[in-house]
């Protein structure tokens, strides 16, 4: 049976996140064996600190949800999020840009963090696929693998739609073996875990974890 934990970044990223919920994540991380937490930069410290000793790993988001910060405040911050402790950044692309086909526009935007990570964190394109033409959604994906992103990432959870199998299956056929896919947003059970893998997704992002793994055994059957 796949180990759906070890595929899992569980996730909680919204504005109203408190220490106590970041306690609580990363308890849950640890006691389910999930490959990450996923966190706003400004929690990366204190998170650190929860999981000493543990192989959970902290992955973080830049230029988050919006992606229409400048490549220079993108890099900053994942320099920042690097030193702090992260292990994993997920970036967003200028989805405007993308629209109106400024290609090189985003090329330089995904650049400008991946060349600030590489060698010291793994890294992560969000594309918003809810905003995309599937062209579109093609055209980025390319985009992202061309400036060396590790994976590509369907969504931030935060536009009208997350993943779709029909998504994740379009994203891998286009990186083939030259990055990974990262199914985030709408993945709640473990029906829609298994529906996002078989499409291609190697990594889930999603605050239903421990529903999602909860599901497997019979002891839940549903989640966020």
């Amino acid at each position: 049976m796949t180990n759906y934990a070890q595929m899992i970044d569980h996730t909680k990223l919204k504005a109203d996140t408190t220490r106590a919920d970041i306690i609580a994540l990363t308890g849950e991380a640890k006691q389910y064996g999930f490959w990450s937490v996923c966190i706003n930069p400004f929690w990366i410290p204190f998170a650190k600190t929860e999981l000493a000793g543990s192989d959970v790993k902290i992955c973080t988001v830049i230029g988050f949800p919006l992606g229409a910060n400048s490549s220079k405040v993108k890099a900053f911050e994942t320099d920042q999020a690097i030193k702090d402790g992260a292990d994993e950044v997920d970036m967003v692309i200028n989805v405007g840009a993308l629209k109106a086909g400024e290609f090189d526009v985003v090329l330089e935007d995904i650049k400008a963090v991946i060349d600030t990570a590489k060698g010291r964190a793994l890294t992560k394109v969000i594309i918003e696929t809810a905003l995309l033409t599937k062209e579109e959604i093609v055209k980025a994906c390319q985009l992202s693998v061309e400036a060396g992103a590790d994976y590509v990432k369907t969504s931030t959870g935060f536009s009208t739609q997350g993943a779709t199998p029909e998504n994740v299956k379009l994203m891998k056929e286009t990186v083939g073996d030259k990055a990974l896919v990262k199914a985030s947003g709408d993945v709640r059970t473990t029906a829609d875990a298994e529906a996002v893998v078989a499409a291609g997704a190697s990594r889930i992002g999603a605050s239903a974890g421990v529903q999602i793994i909860g599901a497997a055994d019979g002891s839940a059957t549903s989640g966020y």
